[in-house]
């Protein structure tokens, strides 16, 4: 059973779990897109939630046109992006360090398996104090294959030195949950945005509400699997 697996390492996604990072994408959009002339392009992150740069430039041209500047609208956004965070910060999602702590203390292998550029990943996460608790990462840049496909799960687990079967993946986004359990990860989500559909709902072991929330469902596992 799902409950018995005797779990050793915990695979972070990033934004939208670890900090609360998806709302400034959409405002940072929403400047963007206006002004080059293209209105509304916030609404496009609930479609593109979990995708690397290549995935969203293709649901970019796909869905808006093949003449969509993405490049020119990447820069945009990332400006607009930084000044929001320079203003306001970027927020740690509620019980991030909570569980970060407790899973380091427990000696779980902590590891991150996220679709942003590793530049952008490390600064974040260490202007945010919490590089230090992940033995090891992988980034957007670093894959071929972007979310949903498996590969930066499999490779994640890879870095940790653990079998798929004996990690969790923590996720937010359906193409995150789609690749964790894909590759043979536990998969909790700790939604944001959006709730999982239901057509990957049975790829889901829990729902929590929040990563604090992960803290007694380890606690449970722990106990069952001595």
């Amino acid at each position: 059973m799902e409950r018995d697996r005797n779990i050793c390492g915990l695979v972070f996604d990033m934004d939208g779990l670890l900090f609360d990072s998806e709302r400034i994408v959409q405002r940072s959009w929403e400047l963007a897109g206006t002004s080059l002339g293209y209105p509304h392009m916030g609404e496009c992150i609930y479609h593109t939630l979990g995708m690397n740069l290549d995935g969203r430039n293709a649901y970019f041209r796909k869905h808006i046109g093949e003449d969509f500047p993405c490049r020119e609208f990447a820069q945009h956004a990332r400006e607009q992006f930084y000044q929001i965070v320079s203003r306001e910060g970027l927020p740690v999602k509620p019980g991030a360090l909570e569980l970060l702590e407790y899973a380091k203390e427990k000696g779980y292998r902590i590891g991150i398996a996220t679709s942003s550029r590793r530049e952008y990943a490390w600064n974040n996460l260490k202007q945010a104090g919490i590089f230090s608790y992940f033995d090891g990462g992988v980034y957007g840049d670093m894959v071929s294959r972007a979310k949903p496909d498996p590969e930066i799960y499999l490779r994640a687990c890879g870095c940790l030195d653990l079998p798929p079967r004996t990690c969790m993946a923590l996720e937010d986004a359906p193409a995150g949950i789609r690749s964790a359990h894909c590759a043979g990860l536990l998969t909790v989500a700790v939604p944001d945005l959006v709730q999982p559909p239901e057509e990957i709902r049975p790829m889901i072991f829990r729902i929590c509400s929040t990563l604090r929330d992960v803290i007694p469902l380890l606690e449970h596992m722990r106990e069952v699997s001595v």
